[in-house]
């Protein structure tokens, strides 16, 4: 099955955002997607934290899943929309949402990204509590390629990735393709973001692809972008550093199949 991690350099405006995102989704439909993953904050990364709330949306209605909904049924393929924020309780903090959309348009699973990112090395300072309520559940969907393989795939987003246990749980329910949306600084990605993300493909010998923000925003905040997919052996097979991209590239039932018998890691787990 072949699949497709969009790349983004998201602006403040909403509206700018969803057109380039469906620009970037066709693309990936063209070339024969038949799953493609936005990446977290795809829709907007605005001037300041609480520049979210003013775009929230309820879950099951609004602009930006109306957007999701439609470019799914249109391009006929599954659409991961990288992260949206839904309102929570009052609307004074949200969710950081994940939502999947199958070919129909159907929404088919919602995950809430459950750990929230907080950063401070003097110079850069990031607190996602301020404004976002974090989700508690991991969420594992299935997805029938048109070959008629069927590949259980786990979700997450990004500051989910150093939390290994949400991986090894997908795992233990037979994921075979992880996904981490995301919008890692240039500082932290620099550091860890593809040694994390071939870490948690080997240990779990599943695919892994994450999409994410890669670029100089117009915020002034910069992200490590790099999106990837990589193998259950942990070879990188596709990646682009900054700038709009479809990173694409194969999932291959066979292969994976092949390094779960040659090293049967995930069989020997004791803990």
């Amino acid at each position: 099955m072949k699949v497709a991690a969009i790349q983004m350099v998201s602006s403040t405006s909403l509206t700018a955002n969803l057109e380039r995102a469906g620009q970037l989704l066709a693309e990936a439909a063209a070339g024969g997607a038949e799953l493609a993953v936005l990446p977290e904050y795809f829709c907007l990364l605005g001037r300041k934290d609480t520049d979210k709330l003013q775009i929230q949306e309820a879950f099951g209605s609004g602009p930006i899943q109306d957007f999701l909904a439609r470019s799914a049924r249109q391009l006929g393929m599954c659409i991961v929309g990288g992260t949206l924020p839904l309102t929570v309780g009052d609307g004074s903090r949200v969710r950081n949402s994940s939502l999947v959309f199958d070919a129909t348009g159907a929404c088919v699973a919602r995950y809430d990204k459950i750990h929230l990112f907080r950063f401070d090395n003097g110079q850069e300072r990031f607190d996602e509590s301020r404004v976002l309520e974090p989700g508690s559940e991991p969420v594992l969907f299935e997805l029938v390629a048109r070959s008629g393989q069927r590949w259980r795939i786990g979700m997450s987003v990004c500051y989910d990735l150093r939390f290994p246990e949400l991986y090894r749980r997908y795992a233990a329910q037979g994921a075979d393709l992880l996904l981490v949306p995301s919008a890692f600084t240039h500082t932290t990605g620099q550091a860890h973001w593809e040694l994390l993300l071939r870490a948690r493909a080997v240990e779990n010998l599943a695919y892994v692809l994450a999409p994410a923000q890669g670029g100089l925003h117009e915020n002034g905040r910069r992200t490590w972008g790099h999106s990837m997919l990589v193998d259950p052996w942990g070879t990188v097979l596709a990646q682009h550093a900054e700038g709009d991209a479809v990173v694409a590239g194969l999932l291959d039932a066979a292969q994976r199949d092949s390094y779960r018998r040659q090293l049967p890691a995930l069989e020997h787990r004791v803990l």
